[in-house]
């Protein structure tokens, strides 16, 4: 017994464990609380030991990609400019334009080795992104997270606090609540608001409990219109219009400690219903972003976790590092299990 007892006492010793909150209250959230200079928000709770705890749990050594293909005909939400992909350099041209004397076989080039380049002219707000700090903004001071504002922080080249630049690299545990799957439809319908007990009810059926620190990815089913890159607009934006509402986004933040939420929409909120009480067309993004300081996932692709039952994973996640970028986009966050 003495012997099973040390055993026990060494597995316990050896697993990670969960780190206390930092800042997190219950029934409060989180608020301004980090230090007049903090750009990074509730992603401050994520720790060492939080991220041993994420990577303990994977037992396959299975990746599930969670990005969308996206192109220039791809859905995307009405308030953002859409995107370009030219090509800057390409065989063809190198070889007529004849302005970089280097490429010429008369410098040498005689194997005619070329390349291709792109430019992007793109919104940062397109396909699976992650929005930054900076991106909603709010009175008549044009303020943002942590009480920054336009006057002193803005400008023609970008944000210049709390940018996607600022998101740090992401590991922690993620958890699907896969809302379509407990409402038994392919798709949520249109302008459909979850609730906290659709929220509730979908992990009770699928047994899965949220803890502090999770990242929560809430699934509609859009995402399976997709295609290849997202051509079906009219398809994609019916069911795009569903999504969460204040008492959704409060329960999972003040109740629960979730530290980023996401779902497989452009907007996770659902716009169409404005409630008497709000004052803002998106309350939603206003309360995450600027009020709690807690990143919004867009455009996750949890088709594949939903198939396959998995609602518990390793999520990670790095931004593109362009500074005054108020979302990390066109990304490929990854589930781990």
């Amino acid at each position: 017994m003495t012997r099973l007892i040390c055993i026990i006492l060494v597995v316990l010793v050896a697993l990670p464990l969960a780190a206390e909150p930092k800042k997190w209250e219950k029934g409060k959230g989180w608020g301004w609380v980090w230090g007049p200079d903090d750009e990074v928000g509730a992603l401050n709770e994520m720790t060492s030991a939080s991220v041993l705890k994420a990577l303990s749990m994977v037992k396959k050594g299975e990746v599930r990609d969670l990005g969308i293909d996206y192109d220039r005909r791809s859905y995307k939400w009405p308030g953002h400019s859409p995107g370009e992909i030219m090509t800057f350099r390409s065989p063809m041209g190198v070889k007529s334009q004849k302005d970089l004397a280097f490429t010429t076989p008369e410098a040498g080039n005689t194997s005619e080795t070329t390349w291709h380049s792109c430019a992007l002219f793109m919104n940062d707000n397109v396909a699976t992104q992650i929005d930054g700090l900076a991106h909603a903004v709010t009175g008549n001071d044009n303020h943002w997270y942590n009480g920054f504002t336009e006057a002193e922080w803005g400008g023609d080249w970008g944000v210049r606090k709390a940018g996607a630049e600022t998101i740090p690299p992401i590991i922690a545990r993620g958890v699907l609540i896969d809302v379509a799957g407990y409402k038994g439809v392919d798709a949520l319908p249109s302008q459909y608001i979850i609730t906290p007990d659709d929220l509730r009810g979908a992990l009770e059926k699928q047994g899965t409990k949220l803890q502090f620190g999770d990242v929560v990815l809430i699934r509609t089913g859009t995402l399976r219109y997709w295609g290849e890159a997202g051509e079906n607009l009219e398809k994609i934006g019916e069911h795009d219009s569903a999504g969460i509402q204040m008492p959704a986004a409060k329960w999972l933040v003040e109740e629960m400690g979730s530290i980023m939420i996401g779902s497989d929409t452009s907007g996770l909120e659902q716009l169409a219903t404005k409630p008497e009480e709000s004052t803002s067309f998106m309350p939603v993004h206003n309360y995450l972003l600027i009020d709690q300081g807690v990143h919004i996932a867009e455009f996750h692709n949890l088709e594949d976790l939903a198939a396959e039952k998995v609602y518990e994973f390793v999520y990670i996640a790095t931004t593109n590092k362009i500074k005054g970028t108020t979302a990390g986009f066109t990304m490929r966050p990854l589930a781990v299990y």
